[in-house]
């Protein structure tokens, strides 16, 4: 019997929410088109991420999906590198294994797992107020050696914990992917608002 290799378990996101905007060519693969959209998420504390998403055509020929609709999306955290001719940006995007409509309303869960390994120093820091931070940049493996790299934040103890553990150090974070506003201070002197995209640990494990 051909012995048939096992896809990556390592990258996974179940998001629900509502469809906040519409589908845009975002690049074509192969023949094959793939659209870009927002979905809007709310967190336990009522605050909302508008998180972005990526999706094949192919999915998108059995059922029709429109905005205001109420979703369940599975799939991956994807990144890619986008130039604007200045400089160039880390882009964040779900990317869609599979989607569902969901009754009105039912849009809470937000579940990432990611294994991969830390390949920037971590920057630990405490606010003002006490609360210990520290951000990771995570390089989780995909198929035909690629890589996606993707910035996590951890909290509390587990701020502590990574920020002890060197680059190349293998760990597993369990958490939610969320948008969080910036403001950018252009060379002009003007100020723009920018939206990072991150996942927010709430569980962290090293692996040996």
């Amino acid at each position: 019997m051909e012995n048939i290799q096992s896809p990556i378990q390592n990258n996974s996101i179940t998001v629900c929410g509502k469809i906040c905007s519409s589908f845009t060519l975002s690049h074509r693969v192969y023949a094959e088109n793939f659209y870009s959209f927002f979905i809007e998420n709310k967190r336990l504390s009522d605050a909302v991420d508008i998180l972005p998403v990526t999706i094949s055509e192919r999915l998108l020929l059995n059922e029709c999906f429109m905005p205001d609709d109420y979703v369940e999306i599975t799939g991956q955290i994807r990144s890619y590198n986008n130039n604007d001719g200045v400089r160039t940006h880390l882009v964040l995007s779900v990317f869609v294994k599979n989607i569902r409509h969901l009754e009105c309303g039912d849009d809470a869960t937000n579940d990432v797992m990611l294994d991969g390994y830390i390949c920037k120093t971590p920057v630990y820091r405490t606010t003002p107020f006490g609360r210990e931070i520290a951000d990771i940049l995570l390089a989780v493996n995909r198929a035909y050696g690629k890589s996606d790299y993707i910035p996590a934040i951890c909290w509390g103890r587990n701020a502590k914990f990574v920020s002890a553990m060197d680059v190349g150090a293998n760990i597993t974070i369990f958490g939610r992917m969320q948008s969080r506003n910036y403001q950018k201070k252009l060379e002009s002197g003007e100020s723009i608002t920018k939206t990072a995209y991150e996942v927010s640990a709430s569980k962290l494990e090293q692996k040996a």
